[in-house]
């Protein structure tokens, strides 16, 4: 007998007849198993043609292999049912001629190294399209042909991991696990601003061990994001061997147990994983994200390394090649370093019906997009009374609101000012997101949070997202988001917090999302990391907590910025100006109270804070020797403005503010007059530098020779202590800093 799951009657007679398929089913998590169901095959489902598709998209995978001499053939072999059960079986929206269309569903390569079967599918969609006489500009739709294969990850062909840029990707991946929170933050914002697409995501079962997965599965149910849709490729091995040697519970705790609806097929069965998709895509009715487990062989029918984690990333012998290409069908002439030849007889086997076939589904796919007006009356009826506009569209009022300007004078952390201006951010649009790592009421984005609330069953359009202690998950959904341009060009951004000593767990996260910026400018994320409780304030917890030495990181990554700014007023400031410009940020704050400083006796304004450095203090003109003090870091300025009277009756003194070595690399560039007279190239030689953490922040104000004699910091972890008592361990109490800035200068 046949049964068509999709119907509630043959679904019931099921539940009847066999409940061993849905055994694992609990609390609100489904379960259903469809390996060796008999199926209704529906009108357009032909197996033969499904067949040759497999057979040309594992010759087009193991020819790039071949041509590259590098490569990952095992799971790319693994998961080519999967690929076509999603592009033509009626699930996945995508139109190949418009393959950024907004209102698509979106795919996620969490195997972004599975790249020859994202190209093999490529391959073989934009070949039958040419084919076909469809018109297109393959530049414009970025398409990948078979004759691209043969460059395949050389600096000019297609790239070694996945980037965003190609159709049929939709965010840069590589590492493994990253994929999995990446696909999660998009779906989240999807979810959030009423939305109906789907986020698919072709995932290994090794990515199962990757802490970060982890974090995602919880949060992903926690948030009810049943817009999100994994594939799992089952094949049972990693690089190393077989997963079972990591992974000793039963794998189907580490989803069923966490909330996750769960669906078993054979991943070569392409009939089982089309119904599957669709039960997942209509749903459970509980709101809960759902996974597809894929039963399947590793590098399947790649010859001896089929079923084996010999197959993840290691090319067959060439006569090995030849022999698994004729035994696929293909007669290939199989010359050395001729790989095009072998391409070539692959496509002439694709017949004139095959292509039909294919483009009549690839038009199906397409039509299951909503039109954009559409998409758009969703967003607006969801978030009706909101500001739907752009966030980086914003810009800084010329008068400031009262809740953003902070009195001179008066005691207020600069985490104060951040909170403010994420809460004056939240009110102005409707697509800012904020979260932090179980730190929401320490590192205060919790105003803004409190403006839609959290999100979760109860509160499906919330602009919070509770992460909880998951620093990495926290940071790689919160860059995702912003990495996405939805219907009618809305795009996200971000803020997520935690403490700054803790944010060298999540650059591997913000390195990744740089990277989507760099190779796909069009929907380059705008992001703000919460770098709170920086320096060594946070004392009492002693050197486990003490922000001193992370800035390294991120002032070594391309693409980003960190901001440290003096006061409450510079943080809002420098936060405009970072959402003007629309380039990432790690945001420096501090816990304290600190004073307001006061822009009197020749002190610029607040907003030379974007200029990366300001003149504090310029020389008295006393006759003494000139020095330059660059300061980063409102205790340690503090701290020096406490000595100047005595180190004035020697020196003439000239103060130097610095708020971002970065931002004033490039002020000097922009504006090189001005930058000159902050800081003129005859005075570098008198700059001694004096910063609350790692002296190399502000290597860029010295000369090369002066990095090691005239720098003061902190090089050597702290004990605990309020925070006189840190800041006079590490020697930058008002004493410590006069004697360090005496000894520096007479070195």
């Amino acid at each position: 007998m046949q049964f068509n799951p999709l119907e509630k009657k043959d679904l019931s007679k099921l539940k009847k007849t066999q409940p061993e398929r849905f055994k694992f089913s609990q609390f609100n998590s489904q379960y259903f198993n469809l390996q060796n169901l008999e199926l209704v095959k529906p009108e357009w489902f032909d197996a033969e043609r499904l067949t040759n598709f497999t057979r040309y998209m594992r010759a087009f995978i193991f020819a790039a292999v071949e041509a590259g001499q590098s490569g990952h053939p095992g799971g790319s072999s693994a998961k080519v049912e999967q690929i076509l059960a999603l592009l033509l079986g009626e699930n996945l929206a995508f139109d190949p001629l418009n393959p950024k269309n907004p209102g698509r569903d979106r795919l996620i390569w969490s195997a972004g190294h599975c790249t020859p079967a994202l190209y093999a599918i490529n391959s073989l969609v934009y070949e039958c399209l040419r084919k076909t006489g469809r018109q297109f500009s393959p530049a414009a739709v970025q398409a990948v042909f078979p004759e691209d294969l043969v460059r395949f990850r050389r600096a000019d062909g297609p790239q070694g991991h996945v980037e965003s840029h190609y159709p049929l990707a939709d965010i840069s991946t590589g590492p493994s696990g990253h994929g999995l929170s990446s696909a999660g933050g998009m779906a989240i914002a999807h979810k959030s601003s009423g939305l109906d697409t789907k986020v698919f995501v072709l995932m290994g079962d090794a990515e199962s061990e990757e802490g970060m997965t982890y974090e995602a599965r919880n949060v992903l149910s926690s948030t009810n994001t049943d817009n999100l849709i994994v594939s799992l490729d089952y094949n049972h091995f990693g690089i190393d061997g077989p997963i079972e040697e990591v992974i000793n519970s039963p794998y189907m705790n580490h989803w069923i147990g966490m909330g996750w609806n769960v669906i078993e097929v054979d991943g070569h069965n392409i009939l089982e994983l089309i119904y599957a998709y669709r039960l997942a895509t209509n749903g459970f009715g509980n709101n809960l994200p759902t996974v597809v487990i894929a039963h399947t062989l590793k590098g399947k029918l790649y010859g001896s390394k089929e079923n084996t984690a010999a197959s993840h990333g290691n090319p067959a012998k060439h006569d090995e090649y030849v022999a698994i290409m004729k035994n696929l069908g293909f007669d290939i002439p199989g010359e050395t370093k001729q790989t095009i030849k072998d391409i070539e007889c692959v496509c002439q086997q694709i017949s004139s019906e095959d292509n039909q076939y294919l483009a009549s589904r690839l038009d199906v796919a397409s039509k299951k997009i909503k039109p954009e007006s559409e998409s758009v009356k969703q967003i607006t009826t969801a978030l009706s009374g909101r500001p739907l506009v752009n966030p980086t569209s914003l810009r800084r009022p010329n008068t400031l609101p009262p809740e953003l300007v902070f009195k001179e004078g008066e005691k207020v952390a600069t985490r104060k000012g951040s909170s403010a201006w994420f809460k004056w951010l939240m009110q102005q649009t409707a697509f800012f997101y904020a979260g932090a790592g179980d730190l929401s009421g320490s590192v205060l984005v919790n105003q803004a949070e409190g403006v839609y609330g959290i999100i979760n069953a109860n509160n499906p359009y919330g602009r919070a997202v509770r992460f909880g202690i998951a620093e990495q998950n926290m940071a790689m959904m919160s860059t995702a988001m912003t990495q996405d341009i939805l219907p009618g060009g809305f795009h996200p951004v971000s803020t997520f917090g935690t403490y700054a000593v803790f944010t060298t767990m999540i650059g591997n996260c913000i390195r990744l999302a740089l990277i989507g910026n760099h190779l796909y400018p069009k929907a380059k994320g705008f992001f703000i990391v919460l770098a709170a409780h920086d320096g060594p304030e946070t004392g009492e917890d002693g050197p486990t907590h003490q922000g001193l030495y992370w800035l390294s990181l991120y002032s070594a990554l391309p693409g980003i910025k960190v901001y440290k700014p003096f006061d409450a007023n510079e943080t809002v400031e420098m936060l405009f100006h970072a959402l003007e410009k629309g380039e990432p940020i790690v945001l420096s704050v501090t816990r304290p109270d600190t004073t307001v400083l006061s822009r009197t006796n020749g002190v610029p304004p607040a907003k030379s804070a974007i200029n990366g450095a300001y003149v504090y203090k310029q020389f008295s003109k006393n006759g003494n020797q000139q020095i330059v003090l660059a300061i980063s870091g409102t205790q340690v300025l503090l701290n020096t403005l406490e000595i100047l009277s005595d180190l004035e009756k020697t020196y003439d003194v000239k103060i130097i503010a610095v708020t971002s070595p970065q931002l004033f690399e490039e002020y000097k560039i922009s504006n090189p007059k001005e930058a000159q007279e902050i800081l003129s190239d005859n005075e570098r030689s008198l700059v001694t530098t004096i910063h609350n953490g790692w002296t190399g922040f502000l290597n860029a104000f010295l000369m090369p020779a002066d990095y090691e004699k005239r720098s003061i910091g902190i090089n050597t972890y702290l004990k605990s202590g309020n925070v006189q008592e840190v800041y006079e361990l590490a020697g930058l109490n008002p004493k410590g800093i006069e004697e360090k800035i005496i000894k520096s200068i007479k070195k």
